[in-house]
């Protein structure tokens, strides 16, 4: 068994941002990653381009320089690697979790490879792990896809997409281009405000045009290997399909946080996790969290560019008990 003084489980942007802080502050520390550095940006699809410019993603006072206003996913692969080995952050990749137990003073970390303690425990592990489901027959079949990276395999194919924000319309622009008989559904009665704006005109062209079929205040009924049933405004419709894209959202890892002690409130997004806004620390004492699983299910409120900062947050608070 082994102590290090500061834990931090995911080594996504914000997670490796608490563990600069930290180390800022000599606070020894180790990121424990179940996949690779920034595994939620490695599932991004191939072509991804970010909603934020480069000089808001990055972190550890390292510039995130690319020609572009927004920087593209495999862009972002490499500047993560980099800040990575220029403070050469002490992380264990491929490792997961598999308990945390809690004693009077210490956490015990238990992992694939081993047993670690530590005094102070971060959970940085985002919510792109975990998918939205769907309530109806047929959600389980294998041609229903929650995750979208690239349009290849679907050429020729009919492809049915459900949901109306960024990854679905990303998504359905990929799929068109690449030769799919797309048609999206989306409970809204009009388009999401959070689409981006460079995408919309792209997107509602190609709606206008009939190469896209859209069809809005419209839920999933039923999904079978060969159609979809679906309802528009009262109305069902079958069509034909192949491939089921249910682009509904994701959220955190609600069971494991519940497991390592962490209290959860109702909120009208849904569910978060209970923590003081000043400290990022939960009702655990010494537990905090870091990043976008601090907004629960709303999805909308924090991202890499507000959640960098909690790891100062934490650095400060860890600092002050010690004196």
């Amino acid at each position: 068994m082994k102590y290090i003084e500061s834990i931090i489980i995911g080594a996504g942007p914000c997670g490796m941002s608490a563990a600069i802080e930290q180390q800022k502050k000599g606070i020894e520390t180790l990121i424990i990653e179940k996949g690779n550095v920034v595994e939620a940006i490695y599932n991004y699809p191939t072509h991804q381009t970010f909603f934020s410019s480069s000089d808001k993603l990055s972190i550890g006072d390292v510039p995130f320089i690319v020609e572009e206003h927004k920087p593209r996913r495999n862009q972002a692969l490499v500047y993560y690697r980099e800040v990575a080995k220029h403070h050469q952050l002490n992380i264990n990749t491929r490792e997961a979790v598999l308990a945390v137990e809690k004693t009077e003073q210490l956490f015990t970390v238990t992992t694939i490879r081993g047993v670690y303690q530590c005094t102070y425990l971060t959970v940085a592990t985002g919510y792109y792990g975990q998918h939205n489901k769907l309530a109806v027959r047929g959600a389980d079949l294998d041609k229903v896809h929650h995750y979208f990276k690239e349009a290849h395999p679907y050429f020729a194919k009919k492809v049915l997409i459900i949901g109306g924000k960024n990854s679905a319309v990303d998504a359905a622009i990929e799929l068109e281009k690449a030769g799919a008989e797309v048609t999206v559904i989306y409970r809204g009665s009009e388009y999401s405000k959070s689409v981006k704006p460079w995408i919309l005109p792209v997107f509602d062209g190609l709606v206008r045009s009939g190469k896209i079929q859209m069809y809005f205040n419209a839920t999933i009924d039923e999904i079978s290997e060969h159609t979809v049933t679906f309802t528009v405004e009262g109305q069902s419709r079958t069509i034909d399909n192949d491939d089921v894209f249910a682009m509904i959202g994701y959220h955190p890892d609600y069971d494991f946080l519940q497991k390592i002690g962490m209290e959860l409130v109702t909120n009208e997004f849904g569910t978060a996790p209970k923590y003081d806004v000043e400290t990022m620390e939960t009702n655990v004492d010494n537990l905090f969290i870091a990043g976008v699983i601090a907004a629960g299910n709303d999805a909308n409120s924090i991202f890499i560019e507000n959640g960098k900062f909690h790891g100062g947050l934490i650095a400060d608070t860890i600092i002050s008990r010690k004196k």
